[in-house]
């Protein structure tokens, strides 16, 4: 190790402090952590110490080492954030760890720390890329998440209403939040918990066709690799077969004709879910991923993005909600003519007396 060259081997260390007090021959630094309204000191060069650190315990002699000390006062947390942003970069960061640099995220992470302590569950959830000290386990990328609301907003997503906007087949997710994208992803932050639930029971269901195939060892099922392992959002969920990321989406889209433009659901969810999903994969989805298996058609976005199937699994949700509340008007009918008839007995037999 050459101390010497230490100067021109780093780029130096970036200090936010609240207050600079200089001496002569020193300087008194008063640093606030984040919750103190700081932002927490160093913003770049923790190789820059790391560095040191490791030399003192080669026991070199760092009395030549130099590096250069740059020293922000009074930043704000957001001027913090971009200045580390931008320092720690070398390379091409991808829009995510930009957003969540930004802090964009906060509100998403804060309502799932309370849906993990509510239902006693735990989320593996990415809001980075290669960022050191994170879990080394496969992650559900944040995108992901955003794309399961996306496919409830039955306002932005209305077929009847826009026709710009049918499905949200190959949806796009935005690269900067904004106030207004915010509040509308927190009027859909309550439908999480219900994507996510549909997402884990189809896997549930593949997993239960693809262990008892019609033949022996044979997948007939397009897009989904049983080579491959997957892990959903909620940490408890790990499945024995790979399958494209959005593979769920069409489905969990479909149920959005069960949302009034409030967000609430039509019918109890808990009611029709079940059942409704089992119609589905039995007489649309499973079929469709067949016919394309048959058809040799193994890649898995196009599978997923496929308008038709996107159209179908609407329209197929339209005539199930529309034969349920049919039901539903049907047995209310059938129940005010038996009082009318109960009551109209009872005049009968009183006269009668």
């Amino acid at each position: 190790m050459c101390i010497e060259k230490f100067f021109s081997r780093h780029s130096g260390i970036v200090l936010s402090a609240n207050i600079v007090k200089p001496s002569k021959t020193s300087l008194e630094l008063e640093v606030l952590e984040a919750n103190e309204g700081g932002s927490d000191g160093i913003i770049n060069g923790g190789h820059t110490v790391l560095a040191f650190e490791q030399g003192k315990n080669y026991k070199y002699d760092l009395t030549q080492a130099r590096v250069k000390v740059t020293i922000h006062i009074g930043l704000t947390e957001e001027s913090a954030k971009d200045i580390a942003l931008a320092s720690n970069t070398t390379t091409p960061v991808d829009s995510r760890s930009k957003v969540n640099a930004r802090g964009d995220y906060k509100f998403l992470k804060q309502y799932l720390a309370s849906l993990e302590q509510k239902e006693d569950r735990k989320f593996r959830i990415a809001y980075y890329q290669n960022q050191s000290g994170a879990p080394r386990n496969a992650q559900c990328n944040v995108t992901h998440l955003l794309k399961l609301l996306y496919c409830l907003d039955r306002n932005k997503y209305n077929p009847d209403g826009n026709k710009r906007a049918l499905h949200p087949a190959g949806m796009s997710i935005p690269s900067n939040i904004t106030d207004t994208e915010r509040e509308r992803l927190t009027a859909l932050l309550p439908l999480l918990s219900q994507a996510l639930w549909i997402e884990q029971r189809l896997y549930e269901i593949i997993q239960e066709h693809i262990s008892n195939p019609r033949r022996k060892g044979v997948n007939d099922l397009a897009s989904i690799d049983t080579r491959k392992t997957t892990l959903l959002p909620d940490s408890k969920y790990s499945f024995g077969f790979g399958a494209p990321t959005d593979l769920a989406l069409p489905i969990i889209a479909s149920y959005r004709v069960f949302l009034d433009k409030d967000y609430k659901w039509i019918l109890p969810f808990n009611e029709f879910a079940e059942d409704f999903l089992q119609h589905l994969w039995t007489n649309y989805f499973r079929k469709y991923l067949v016919s394309e298996k048959t058809a040799g058609n193994t890649v898995g976005t196009k599978i997923s993005r496929n308008q038709e199937i996107w159209e179908s699994l609407y329209i197929s949700a339209q005539s199930y909600l529309n034969q349920h509340l049919m039901q539903m008007v049907n047995s209310g009918k059938q129940e005010s003519e038996s009082e009318v008839t109960q009551g109209t007995k009872g005049r009968v037999q009183a006269g009668k007396k």
